[in-house]
């Protein structure tokens, strides 16, 4: 096999390998369960949101307030900041069954909200 043939086989290996990697990424993140959270100045809605235990699950947190507003979870060890008007989401590792609290870092004031996993 000469240099080049060598250079292209290893080209087209590599190619596949990516292109394979990219498949398995997109079809995994399309598989997970997605829950929608909305914040509105320290107030969730839903404030509960029930999930089944020992799956992975993407949460869409939207913050429709008129204030920053940030979702944080110690037990989960998730927190993500939103400017008012702003999307973005968390993946969750699976859970074990039980409630895993989770509120609004900048608006201690109000109450809490929970994932109930079952």
């Amino acid at each position: 096999m000469s240099l080049r043939q060598t250079y292209q086989a290893k080209c087209a290996a590599g190619l596949f390998g990516l292109l394979c990697a990219l498949s398995a990424t997109v079809s995994f993140g399309s598989d997970l369960l997605t829950f929608k959270l909305e914040m509105q100045d320290g107030k969730f809605i839903p404030p509960r949101i029930e999930v089944p235990a020992g799956q992975r699950i993407k949460i869409e947190v939207h913050n429709i307030g008129k204030t920053a507003a940030e979702f944080e979870s110690v037990e989960l060890r998730k927190e993500k900041v939103l400017a008012p008007g702003a999307q973005s989401f968390v993946v969750i590792a699976p859970l074990r069954p039980g409630e895993y609290k989770f509120f609004d870092d900048f608006h201690l004031n109000m109450p809490q909200g929970v994932i109930v996993a079952k």
